[in-house]
């Protein structure tokens, strides 16, 4: 089993109070947290079919499909933080988002931006609960989750040269085969 590196079970229960704390308000730090991304680095946008029209930050924050995306990205921390003590699904649930991301051709360059995001939006939620040490069990957990994406994407991408190897070479073989024919 992959486990989470340098997580240690303190970091584990750091992780699950400050995420019981966040979690009343996931809504709203997903689309903050995606704002703050697009400020960031606005390039991140091309990524996303749905709102990389959108230029007018105000109009993107009311985006249904913004907000749409900003919960699916918490339910995925809220599942991770759930499986700390299940490293095996933890690693399938990584993967399988790595795999989704590369149908999607979103790349993993653009992976760690999300932590990093994530942990300047909830950083003023926690206040005083926000400490130096929830700060690097968020920093690991993040670097061990966009490692795992990118073993993901990679997978799926090699699985897809195959797929697309292999059909080009039948492709080739059934041309060739109905000339013969004619």
């Amino acid at each position: 089993p992959a486990e989470v590196p340098g997580l240690s079970e303190r970091q584990k229960q750091l992780l699950r109070a400050s995420w019981d704390i966040l979690q009343q308000d996931i809504a709203r730090v997903g689309v903050i947290m995606f704002i703050r991304l697009f400020e960031t680095h606005p390039e991140c946008r091309d990524v996303f079919f749905l709102f990389r029209d959108i230029d007018d930050l105000q109009r993107l924050k009311m985006s249904k499909e913004l907000q749409s995306h900003g919960l699916r990205v918490m339910s995925f921390i809220e599942k991770s933080v759930a499986r700390l003590d299940q490293e095996d699904q933890l690693e399938q649930l990584a993967l399988h988002l790595g795999c989704s991301h590369c149908r999607y051709n979103a790349p993993p360059k653009y992976y760690p931006y999300i932590g990093t995001q994530f942990i300047a939006v909830v950083k003023p939620i926690l206040k005083e609960q926000w400490t130096a040490e929830v700060e690097h069990a968020w920093e690991c957990l993040f670097n061990y989750l966009t490692s795992t994406m990118k073993r993901g994407y990679q997978e799926a991408e090699q699985r897809n040269k195959v797929h697309q190897a292999g059909y080009s070479t039948r492709k080739a073989a059934a041309t060739s085969t109905n000339r013969n024919v004619i």
